[in-house]
């Protein structure tokens, strides 16, 4: 099912969940553990992030130094097979334009189709740490809304070589939205602007990055509707679980800590998981008091804070 459809048919707000694909060398069982672990709470859909290649340099033992690109977490595709079939869950295959040609992003979602899976996320992804030759035959989708637009073709039946009589691939989009603005947009408003291309290429539903603070939340959702965009918004929420994610987070996905959150985990560091887990119970019940359509938990590592915090709520 579609992960629009299962918004419409809800009867109450829905708890949906993002995983990430093991680092590479490690088995799927560390995925399939976590999955279980969220399979009581009968998940709508999963997501399942997906990485593009990063290069880095290896010293051999002779000394010499060896420049290596590969991806560090493979299997997005193979995992959300796994959950779409072994589990039955719908999952939400994440695909990248930066580290990816159009050529292999129509390959990817054939073979999501072939999978069975109905739904993907949309996004730009992170910059590269090397430059990827494309062949002069490629092509690429410098933004997401061109990746949007490209999912789009395909449901009406338009891949990139002119095919007789193809079938369409009718996937759900989702694409990506910032309450605090994407580090690179000069401004919130820019940044909706550029959220509404994405929503007027084709996409069906926007889920936020993290955030800690509701009224960011509400405020964005109140700018994109006076922007003209009416498709679902899904808030992403993270338990905190250590006082040093008070320096990792906000470098890392380039948001704010409310004060009251980190004059809490500094004055006990000791209680972090319990501050964490009950700062996000709250943020929950506000949000489910706002009237959201659905709440999204980035797991990361921490699934059995997430499971605790929505228990409370089933």
């Amino acid at each position: 099912m579609k992960v629009i459809e299962h918004i419409e048919k809800a009867q109450a707000p829905l708890f949906s969940y993002e995983i990430v694909p093991p680092p590479r060398g490690r088995s799927i069982k560390d995925i399939i553990e976590v999955v279980e672990a969220l399979a009581p709470l009968n998940p709508p859909w999963i997501d399942v992030t997906s990485h593009s290649s990063t290069s880095y340099f290896q010293e051999r033992i002779d000394g010499t130094i060896q420049k290596k690109t590969l991806k560090k977490r493979p299997g997005t595709l193979g995992i959300c097979g796994v959950i779409q079939n072994r589990f039955k869950i719908d999952t939400v295959a994440h695909i990248l334009c930066l580290g990816f040609t159009r050529e292999e992003t129509e390959d990817a979602l054939i073979e999501l189709s072939f999978l069975g899976i109905e739904n993907v996320l949309a996004l730009r992804g992170d910059t590269p740490n090397f430059q990827k030759q494309i062949r002069v035959d490629r092509t690429v989708n410098s933004y997401a809304s061109g990746l949007v637009s490209q999912i789009k073709d395909l449901r009406d039946g338009k891949f990139l070589d002119d095919l007789d009589r193809a079938d369409s691939l009718d996937f759900c989009v989702g694409v990506a939205g910032y309450p605090e603005k994407h580090f690179e947009a000069a401004c919130l408003k820019n940044d909706i602007q550029n959220l509404k291309k994405k929503v007027e290429a084709g996409a069906d539903y926007i889920v936020t990055q993290m955030f800690f603070d509701n009224q960011k939340y509400f405020d964005f959702v109140t700018q994109c509707r006076e922007a003209g965009i009416t498709v679902p918004i899904i808030p992403g929420l993270k338990v905190l679980k250590s006082a040093n994610q008070l320096k990792t987070i906000p470098k890392n996905f380039y948001i704010d800590l409310p004060e009251e959150l980190v004059d809490g985990l500094l004055e006990s560091p000791q209680h972090a998981a319990e501050i964490g887990m009950n700062w996000c119970r709250k943020q929950v019940e506000g949000l489910l008091n706002f009237g959201v359509p659905a709440v999204h938990f980035y797991v990361l590592n921490d699934v059995h804070s997430i499971v605790k915090v929505v228990k409370g709520f089933k």
